[in-house]
């Protein structure tokens, strides 16, 4: 089984591959074979000129800077992308398109599309996440951040915490609590926030791998219009959770794409250290090939929902679980055939902190090592594989939520 794109679908990859060649050398490897200190500044490179050329939020509506086109088509442009070593965008894309701009289509006014959208797409506006805080991690619901309206102004104050490249925003879209006594899950609101001003403070954190891209932000009287509540006052919660399904499901069938380029990577590590033939790598390396071959399914059958009007639902809690519990695993056997090596850092760091390196990297000591590292926190992220597995029990299975503890806040 080898699922394929419409004709007409295959006609503008045949396109866009065409487009894609005149931007790189003959001899062009991959992007993954740049210095981690030149991998950013060409990454922008490379999307600016898709971006001129309409290649970027393809299904969005034109009136938004899109192009009208289906889901499927912006899986065509990953696709080739990966094939021919070039990044899929940029960090901050992660949260601008993916999640927040998918959310704002569904949940925006008329005017905040009009502000918002095309500032994403052209790169002009970098976005990030505030959801996590110190206390309420996983436990979204009880997150504490507050914001109260006055004149028109939301002040914000309060902490969040894990936040991705934080500190290369613009604008932070920020869970908050607008409504103390309401229950839990219903006084929570979100809002656009812009990150350059006094009220708000932004601390990089160090991780075991030695990079630095997430952070801590301190909000101490930060201020926003409200015109930029995203939703209703105090409907944050079915708001925000949506976001997620984007965040976990969003990009199914991008990833699996990723994730093969990566593990013929890992085969190459396999056959330049001889133990290619090895019968336990060999079982190990084929069971990590089914999983990505489900994983390439698993995208599509989102798509197709996502295609029908459906859209992701619950079963992104599945795809989230499934590709994160997979990459643990690969780079487990990846510390395996490395060996000794794995006590000595050397060479190229990964370009991508999280999941699969750039289209190209070299089979270095160091990438791996780092890949193996971050991979650990992708379990945790975007709700912990406990929370997913919860979700897919009550969601999909139907089995009884459950039991919690609750908070003094409410029920």
């Amino acid at each position: 089984m080898n699922p394929t794109f419409s004709a007409d679908v295959q006609a503008f990859q045949k396109e866009f591959a065409t487009f894609l060649r005149e931007l790189v050398p003959a001899d062009w490897a991959g992007a993954g074979t740049l210095p981690r200190e030149e991998y950013d500044a060409f990454a922008e490179k490379i999307r600016g000129q898709l971006y001129e050329r309409g290649y970027i939020g393809v299904s969005w509506p034109q009136e938004y800077g899109g192009r009208g086109l289906s889901a499927e088509y912006q899986v065509a442009i990953a696709e080739e992308l990966t094939r021919q070593g070039l990044p899929q965008g940029i960090a901050s894309d992660v949260f601008g398109i993916q999640m927040f701009g998918s959310t704002l289509l569904a949940f925006g006014t008329e005017e905040q599309k009009q502000r918002f959208l095309p500032r994403i797409l052209s790169g002009e506006d970098k976005w990030c996440q505030g959801y996590s805080e110190p206390q309420s991690g996983s436990d979204l619901a009880s997150a504490s951040t507050t914001a109260v309206l006055e004149d028109g102004m939301w002040r914000i104050n309060g902490q969040k915490i894990w936040t991705s490249t934080a500190h290369l925003a613009d604008w932070i879209f920020v869970l908050v609590r607008t409504d103390p006594d309401a229950a839990k899950h219903r006084g929570l609101t979100l809002l656009a926030c812009p990150m350059d001003q006094p009220g708000i403070e932004v601390r990089q954190i160090q991780q075991i791998s030695g990079e630095a891209d997430f952070n801590e932000v301190f909000f101490t009287d930060a201020m926003t219009p409200e015109e930029n509540t995203i939703g209703s006052v105090s409907d944050g919660w079915r708001v925000a959770t949506a976001l997620l399904e984007h965040e976990r499901g969003g990009a199914a069938a991008v990833l699996a794409i990723r994730f093969a380029e990566e593990l013929d990577r890992l085969e190459e590590l396999a056959r330049e250290r001889g133990r290619h033939h090895e019968q336990d790598i060999r079982r190990r390396i084929a069971w990590c090939r089914s999983r990505v071959f489900a994983m390439r399914l698993m995208g599509y059958r989102a798509l197709t929902r996502t295609l029908s009007g459906e859209g992701i639902g619950p079963e992104g809690a599945m795809n989230k679980l499934f590709w994160s519990e997979y990459h643990r695993v690969l780079t487990e056997l990846s510390m395996d055939i490395l060996g000794e090596d794995v006590l000595t850092l050397r060479g190229r760091r990964p370009a991508i902190p999280d999941g699969p390196d750039a289209p190209g990297a070299p089979t270095d000591s160091a990438g791996w090592i780092t890949t193996f590292l971050n991979a650990r926190s992708s379990t945790i992220f975007a709700g912990t594989s406990q929370v997913q597995r919860n979700l897919l029990a009550e969601k999909i299975l139907g089995m009884p939520r459950e039991p919690r503890a609750e908070s003094s806040r409410g029920r």
